[in-house]
């Protein structure tokens, strides 16, 4: 079996996932309710939202950090952000399977973000300082909310004694960790990494804030709001949670016997230069991102099998998307080739939201299918694609690719294979 691509660097697998998301704790609730096309969107009940301009959201449900594996003590000193990443990562841990006492753990390494941080301790911090006082405020509060307090607890609590660093590139954060955990292990930094993002999104601020830049939809359907891709969008859906997956070398994964989910073929990423919050409407940045996954994967676009969308469900984005995709693959398979949108099941769990759509994109790969894109119903033709209503089955693929585009004009592609052992 070739360990190395044609360049001499790294093969790069997936050994473990795990995630936690409005359709539940891991990866097959997730899994489950993405194939089925059904929306686990709902009406927010972490707040009263009656004075806010958005009353729903994608908020994972009942939720309870000890009653989900955390300590009580874990559930009050660490930010929800953290507990989400630490539900998600136990969970990939757990099916990748290390014997730590036998690795090099200074070889394994820790690449995991968050696009906001602390949003709930950053609110109630500031409402502690300005009616009681700055005495009042938590001594831990800055180590509590900082964004890369994920990867740094994460590698405490496993021991991951590597490259410990987080990506904070909005919306793009989990696809970017993971393509740059990817390029550790494929030039030889490391042995192996867990990689992911994580958002607590839905809080006051949040809402408040997305809400009123006019980010999200106003719809008051919970089940019919996120609708990526469709003529009727009109903006995204607030979701919460975390995806992580394992990455290790070919070579360390056979030589410890590691079950073998799916491989990471390639990755790329890009800048606008355009826009704070829009995307260059010409896909021209997005589209860079995907010829380099694509290209660097070892594969042709006519190899392409589907594209898991970024698909946000605003008006822009979905128009930008699909001529990224027209401009990769050219514009007759640009509109036959199978795309999917996560976000019709989740919302947009932003920071979160690339790590959950790699997995999805590796599970389909790994299971010779696209999955549906809930709430898409009526084609739009400013934004043309084959966006599925129904799950495409029997269908083996080379290679997809799974976009995410963040504020800023930060672009991120996964090229994601199926694993066959050649």
């Amino acid at each position: 079996m070739n360990m190395k691509k044609t360049d001499g660097t790294n093969r790069v697998v997936i050994t473990g996932m795990g995630a936690v998301t409005p359709a539940g704790k891991g990866v097959d609730a997730l899994w489950e309710k993405v194939m089925a096309g059904e929306t686990c969107i709902d009406y927010i009940s972490r707040f009263d939202s009656s004075e806010y301009p958005v009353h729903i959201a994608g908020e994972i449900p009942n939720y309870d950090p000890v009653a989900f594996g955390l300590t009580k003590r874990e559930a009050k000193r660490i930010a929800p952000f953290v507990q989400y990443a630490y539900i998600a990562s136990d969970e990939a841990m757990a099916q990748a399977n290390f014997n730590m006492d036998e690795e090099d753990t200074s070889r394994i390494g820790t690449v995991f973000g968050s696009g906001i941080g602390g949003m709930e301790d950053i609110d109630k911090g500031s409402i502690a300082v300005n009616t009681r006082g700055p005495k009042k405020m938590n001594p831990l509060f800055i180590p509590t909310v900082i964004s890369n307090m994920a990867a740094g607890n994460l590698s405490i609590r496993y021991g991951l004694r590597g490259a410990c660093h987080n990506v904070v590139t909005a919306c793009a954060t989990g696809s970017h960790c993971i393509g740059e955990a990817y390029r550790m292990i494929r030039h030889g930094y490391l042995d192996a990494a867990l990689a992911g993002g994580t958002e607590e999104s839905v809080s006051s601020l949040s809402i408040a804030g997305f809400g009123n830049l006019g980010a999200l939809t106003q719809r008051p359907d919970p089940k019919d709001a996120s609708k990526p891709f469709d003529l009727d969008r009109s903006g995204f859906v607030a979701g919460e949670g975390a995806g992580a997956v394992v990455l290790e070398s070919l070579e360390h994964a056979l030589a410890r016997g590691a079950h073998i989910i799916a491989e990471v073929t390639g990755y790329g990423t890009t800048g606008d230069a355009y826009h704070m919050t829009s995307p260059n409407p010409s896909g021209e940045g997005v589209a860079r991102a995907m010829r380099m996954a694509l290209d660097e994967s070892g594969f042709a676009p006519e190899d392409l099998g589907h594209l898991n969308a970024h698909g946000t469900s605003t008006p822009l984005n979905d128009k930008t998307e699909a001529a990224a995709l027209r401009q990769v693959v050219g514009e007759e398979r640009g509109v036959e080739l199978p795309v999917v949108s996560v976000k019709g099941v989740t919302g947009h769990m932003l920071g979160g939201a690339g790590a959950v759509e790699a997995i999805v994109t590796a599970l389909s790969v790994a299971n010779d299918c696209v999955p549906p894109t809930a709430g898409y119903h009526n084609p739009d033709p400013e934004a043309p694609a084959h966006v599925l209503t129904e799950a495409m089955t029997d269908y083996p693929q080379k290679v997809a690719l799974s976009n995410s585009i963040g504020f800023g004009g930060h672009n991120a592609t996964l090229a994601i294979s199926p694993f066959h052992g050649e």
